[in-house]
């Protein structure tokens, strides 16, 4: 039946347009701390007046003018009553610094909310575009406007009235003053102000012209800076790296005079202002003077009115600036809004609303008349009607131009449509709010690019639209601050996962059902990898140990004991490095790692007590000499030398000195930086995989004792920066394999069984859905960038699969799997989606022999329509494609 908008939730984040005024925005959005300020301001005043009046009054004290016989009910003398005069003038200092600090941290606040709550709206303003806008403007657009091209609204928002106030305030309480003094030097200090008024406003008009031109050519250069990093492979393979150059080239000096233009008429008007404001000088002393020397204004009020104007300087020079950077920033809010303000925006009310309660879809489909089009393409789908029942597994197939993929996005509502209307259970489909379509329909893309994060989240992200529990948690002061800056009220700490859409009923069984879904998408493996090199985490110790006992065993029974060297406490791991061996643990955080460990004094210290250090130096030259004769002569080589951890191929002539220094002095004549050097360099020798000969039994002994020496004496702060090796305790910083392994396999041995028998052993004592479940803490990076793209394309499959959703729509989800994947995941997805939709949009037409129903679509209009069967006749258009495969 038809949605209930009655029982939409109202959004609570704003909806309404970009305002297009910036003041207007200001005053909507931070009017009151704009009052706060302005009041705060007004009671400042009266004591930046006061310190204006107290110079004057100490002057004149210190000439024997208007000294009182008594203060306050007390005799007084002059020099007491200037050291009181004095004190009130400090005090005053104080007050008016507090004044400001406390008016500028007002400020401050005020700007920084209102620049969160921009960058907010810009973002959510993106989420809102439709698809054809990002056609139309890049990432690389975008992101400056966001980020770098908005920074500066928020100093000026806080500002906006407060600045104006503030400095306004103190130049007409020094003019006010100035006049109180004497008229005629009142008139005097603002005898240029009409002229500036006049003059400054058209010297900023062509400022601003030029400033918009400025901004617009900045953005198209980032714009061809990012879309010459992202086609990069195709310049160089082209030989089009010096069009592309020639092409910066022009912009860049289309910038250059437009800046240099800027310069000229904003330094015009600042040498223009500062000549008119130098002129004022010369009324004061002309005018003063002979008031002063006529008797008509005494000599203390004269020095008071050229400390005003003093004062009075400033605040006209700040507020100059302000108009000036008024301007520059309402141009750029300006051109940032038409930017954000394109036609054709989501309804903000459909995409934030959430209706009480969800209505549950059945999944009928029911597509008339379906027309789309495209500004620059023209019509893409042409009167495209049918309709599914639900329990239908249907495929859509179709050439490179039918419009399949329009038809996908479609239903998907990621492209509106031009005419007609698409059905889910008898709702027209655009007046759903997004949390019904959202949820209850499933897209998965022909490449998938998820969003950074584990792949747990990744996995879980359809069950993550909103928090649970918000109204038990207290309203704290991030909340408070988030609602003033008009943000998101959703706190990211709560419980976002939706259990119940999952089909569980809590986090034992949600974990059993991501397990169910990683080994339908066949990903179950890759992340069982993943987990091998996670750390075991809650993982119960006893049946961690028994599997490494239980492996072990399963070594010897297979005969493959001597291929991996167990970590034995009295014996050298030939696997590891000097280092490793002599920490013989696994470090936590930096400070004990292998690469730090030489640095460390407390190391220093150790190899001296133990009689190492000229061994380790004498090893060091050795290793040098080595490389040295290896590498001295040849071409750079930096793959090739990778795997000698303690150099890199552009310190070899840093070595090549020390050998010569070392050849001439003798090593015990060495500077401590060399032997420093040398050292370090024997700390990653690995015998068996360097194979240099060098270490023999006796020192692989002394570095055993070294090792024991090391545990006895680390000092207690750096205790808790390992865990040592230990047969009868599970190690919680090492991963997975690590802590079964309990050793290092033998280089030169094929590992591929020993990690056969690895997972025999998990599987057999029921740890291998653990693993699985710590590899789901795996980082998948930006855009899945640490994973392959068919690991990226299961993922999202995965994600769609978790939700349970009414309707499926698989836009060639899985043409980058092989031909026995994707016959597998159908036959999943069959059984799993049994009762609901499924359309699924072909690359290859010969997989759709195993669907319910096939939708053919040509040149944007559906031509055909049923079994595959019915529809296999000579000369139809499933005949074509399907033999074409």
């Amino acid at each position: 039946m038809p949605f209930d908008t009655a029982t939409e939730a109202t959004p609570q984040i704003e909806a309404r347009p970009l305002d297009r005024s910036l003041y207007r925005l200001i005053l909507r959005h931070s009017l009151h701390d704009q009052l706060q300020v302005g009041s705060l301001t007004l009671v400042s005043l009266p004591f930046y007046y006061l310190s204006l009046e107290l110079p004057k009054t100490i002057i004149n004290a210190i000439n024997g003018r208007g000294v009182p016989a008594t203060l306050l009910g007390r005799d007084i003398s002059q020099t007491g009553y200037l050291f009181t005069l004095c004190a009130a003038l400090l005090f005053l200092v104080i007050v008016n610094g507090g004044f400001k600090y406390a008016i500028n941290l007002l400020k401050g606040r005020a700007g920084e909310r209102m620049l969160r709550r921009l960058r907010f709206r810009l973002f959510h303003q993106v989420l809102r575009f439709p698809p054809a806008q990002f056609k139309r403007i890049s990432a690389g657009e975008l992101i400056p406007m966001i980020t770098a091209e908005v920074e500066p609204l928020g100093g000026f928002i806080g500002d906006a009235f407060a600045l104006p106030g503030q400095q306004g305030g103190m130049l007409l309480t020094a003019v006010l003053f100035m006049f109180a003094q004497d008229v005629v030097l009142g008139f005097a200090a603002i005898a240029f102000y009409p002229l500036q008024f006049w003059l400054i406003p058209r010297l900023q008009a062509k400022v601003n012209r030029l400033d918009r031109e400025r901004i617009r050519g900045l953005r198209v250069l980032g714009d061809r800076t990012g879309e010459t990093v992202a086609g990069l492979a195709d310049l160089r393979a082209g030989d089009g790296i010096p069009g592309r150059l020639a092409d910066i080239d022009r912009r860049l000096d289309a910038l250059y005079r437009i800046r240099y233009a800027i310069f000229r008429w904003k330094f015009l008007a600042q040498e223009l202002n500062q000549v008119l404001g130098q002129l004022t000088p010369f009324f004061f002393f002309a005018v003063g003077g002979y008031l002063v020397l006529r008797g008509q204004l005494s000599f203390g009020a004269l020095v008071a009115v050229l400390s005003a104007y003093r004062d009075l300087a400033p605040p006209w020079e700040e507020l100059l600036e302000f108009y000036q950077s008024a301007e520059d920033v309402r141009i750029k809010y300006e051109q940032i809004v038409e930017q954000f303000e394109p036609p054709g925006l989501t309804d903000p009310v459909l995409q934030l609303s959430e209706p009480e309660p969800l209505p549950v879809l059945a999944g009928g489909v029911v597509v008339e008349g379906l027309c789309t089009a495209d500004r620059s393409a023209g019509p893409l789908l042409h009167e495209v009607g049918f309709s599914l029942v639900p329990g239908e597994i249907v495929a859509v197939i179709g050439d490179s131009a039918s419009g399949k993929s329009v038809l996908a996005q479609a239903l998907a509502r990621l492209v509106p449509a031009s005419a007609g209307r698409i059905l889910l259970d008898g709702t027209d489909l655009a007046s759903l709010p997004y949390a019904v379509s959202g949820r209850r329909i499933a897209y998965v893309p022909p490449a998938a690019t998820p969003l950074s994060g584990t792949l747990g989240e990744a996995l879980l992200g359809g069950l993550r639209q909103r928090p649970f529990g918000l109204s038990a948690r207290p309203r704290d002061r991030e909340a408070l601050e988030r609602k003033r800056s008009g943000n998101s009220p959703d706190a990211l700490d709560l419980d976002w996962t939706d259990r119940h859409r999952a089909g569980v009923a809590d986090q034992a069984a949600l974990e059993h059902r991501l397990i169910e879904v990683l080994d339908l998408v066949d990903l179950s493996e890759d992340v069982f990898r993943f987990g091998l090199a996670a750390k075991p985490g809650a993982v119960d110790t006893t049946r961690l140990l028994a599997a490494r006992r239980g492996f072990a065993e399963a070594l010897a029974a297979q005969g493959l004991a001597g291929q991996v060297e167990t970590f034995d406490p009295g014996h050298y791991v030939d696997g590891l490095s000097i280092a490793e061996n002599i920490l013989f643990g696994t470090p936590i955080g930096r400070a004990l790692s292998p690469r730090h460990l030489p640095d460390l004094p407390y190391m220093r210290q150790l190899i001296e007590r133990q009689g190492l250090a000229g061994e380790f130096v004498r090893l060091g030259r050795q290793i040098a000499e080595t490389l040295i004769e290896l590498f001295g002569d040849l071409p750079a080589e930096p793959d090739l030398f990778a795997r000698f951890d303690g150099v890199t191929w552009e310190e070899l002539p840093e070595l090549r000195a020390i050998l010569t220094r070392a050849a001439r002095l003798g090593l015990h004549q060495l500077g401590t930086a060399d032997r420093a050097r040398l050292t370090a360099l024997a700390y990653f020798l690995i015998e068996p995989r360097h194979r240099l000969g060098l270490l023999t039994e006796p020192l692989k002994a002394r570095l055993v004792e070294a090792r024991g020496a090391f545990a006895i004496g680390l000092p207690a702060e750096l205790r808790p920066a390992v865990e040592f090796y230990d047969p009868n305790r599970v190690s919680e910083a090492a991963c997975f394999a690590d802590n079964i392994l309990f050793g290092s396999i033998r280089p030169g041995t094929a590992a591929a069984p020993i990690h056969a028998l690895l997972t025999e052993t998990l599987e057999r004592l029921g740890l291998h859905a653990a693993v699985i479940l710590a590899g789901l803490g795996h980082p998948i990076g930006s855009g899945g960038s640490r994973l392959t793209p068919v690991q990226r394309q299961k993922l999202a499959i995965g994600r769609a699969l978790m939700k349970r959703p009414a309707v499926l729509i698989l836009n060639e989800a899985g043409a980058i799997l092989d031909a026995g994947s994707q016959s597998r995941l159908l036959a999943g997805i069959r059984q799993e989606f049994a009762g609901r939709t499924v359309l699924t949009f072909l690359q290859r037409a010969a997989f759709c022999a195993s669907f319910d129903r096939v939708l053919v679509l040509r040149n944007g209009r559906l031509v055909e329509d049923g079994s595959p069967a019915e529809l296999d006749q000579p000369d139809s258009e499933f005949r074509r494609l399907t033999s074409a495969g």
